[in-house]
């Protein structure tokens, strides 16, 4: 089932409430999201990033994996 822009914002705005989200794409597979969060500040790219995946609870895994790519910006504010 594909997923959309909304749904993939809903789920990063549960674990990064405070954060500044963008997230672009609209096949169904292909995204683009910029996640700016506190909760950054002091974390490298690599932990700012698996916290973004955390966030999107197995949709990326797998065969099955509902979305197919994601270009990901993070940073703090």
């Amino acid at each position: 089932m594909p997923i959309d822009a909304h749904q993939i914002e809903k789920m990063l705005r549960e674990s990064f409430p405070d954060a500044q989200i963008t997230v672009q794409g609209d096949d169904g597979a292909h995204f683009a999201a910029e996640v700016v969060d506190p909760s950054f500040a002091g974390k490298n790219r690599v932990q700012q990033q698996r916290a973004v995946y955390a966030a999107l609870k197995g949709k990326m895994d797998g065969p099955a994996g509902e979305l197919h790519a994601l270009a990901l910006t993070t940073r703090a504010p």
